[in-house]
């Protein structure tokens, strides 16, 4: 997709999971809308490395919000989105009067942005939703029940299909449910999967010392957050040391995340800390090392 000959098109993408460049998939899409001929703002949390409120890099225009905390429990969730729902929509002002856009390309979770996207729709710009993730079974899956939240849930994913100009889902699962549950047009949903940069993802050397001394090594490289599912991750080495006997197996996490020091402690409380290793968030070359060396990754 190239921009229209003519005035140059404007996208302003919204994410409130992650800041970016570490949102990898958000970034990748920035940058592949910029060298298309786009004008690309983007509004996102600060994070780690990702403290500074404006600033440019490869020419994508980054507007940034601090969050008051970190969402935890009810309450705080609503504080959490509630708080970056009021930013995003100061900061699309604000890049409207700076820079303009012609659309907005929304980010879940959460499946709040639907508001903001409505409002300026009444101006006539566009409503794209990236589906990134299934937000009520994310819910039941973490509190192991339904009731009046989940359904609130469902429906503020149903509101963000109906605003949506088109949908883009992360594989045919997703597009299904945009189909079916949120009743979009299937000639309006549209497959976009999420892949490495091949100029920073490539195999290197292994590294045998990541092994820790054992013959198999599990490798993992992602964000450690509280939907990410690390506690089964530890469970099952739990599993496979303590209750199968293997001593023969290390598993090396790699990634930072508001969870990393729980997911730490949790470890000490399953018997597991000699054999799992957590790097926390590391450059690419060790990084690299991790997968080139693992022997499963998951």
């Amino acid at each position: 997709m190239t921009a229209s000959v003519g005035r140059q098109r404007k996208v302003l993408i919204i994410v409130e999971n992650l800041p970016v460049p570490f949102d990898r998939r958000v970034w990748q899409e920035a940058t592949t809308l910029h060298d298309a001929g786009y004008v690309v703002s983007v509004i996102c949390p600060t994070g780690k490395d990702h403290e500074r409120r404006k600033e440019t890099r490869q020419g994508i225009h980054i507007y940034r919000y601090r969050l008051p905390m970190e969402g935890r429990g009810f309450l705080g969730y609503v504080v959490e989105y509630s708080w970056s729902l009021a930013a995003q929509f100061w900061l699309a002002c604000r890049v409207l009067y700076e820079r303009g856009f012609d659309a907005i390309h929304a980010c879940n979770p959460p499946d709040n942005i639907f508001l903001i996207g409505g409002f300026f729709k009444l101006f006539a710009k566009r409503f794209l939703f990236d589906h990134h993730d299934i937000n009520p079974e994310l819910f039941e899956a973490k509190f192991g029940k339904r009731g009046m939240l989940y359904r609130a849930l469902v429906l503020s994913e149903r509101l963000t299909f109906m605003t949506a100009n088109v949908s883009i889902a992360t594989n045919d699962s997703y597009r299904e449910i945009a189909i079916t549950r949120g009743r979009m047009d299937p000639a309006k949903v549209f497959v976009v999967r999420s892949g490495p940069n091949l100029d920073r993802v490539f195999p290197v050397e292994p590294d045998p010392s990541l092994r820790m001394g054992r013959r198999f090594l599990v490798g993992y490289v992602g964000v450690m957050g509280e939907q990410e599912g690390i506690d089964y991750l530890l469970r099952a080495a739990r599993i496979i040391v303590n209750d199968m006997g293997r001593r023969d197996v290390h598993f090396g996490l790699v990634g930072g995340g508001t969870e990393l020091e729980t997911m730490k402690q949790y470890a000490a409380e399953l018997g597991v800390s000699d054999y799992v290793t957590f790097t926390g968030r590391i450059p690419d070359e060790p990084m690299l090392a991790m997968l080139s060396t693992a022997d499963v990754c998951v």
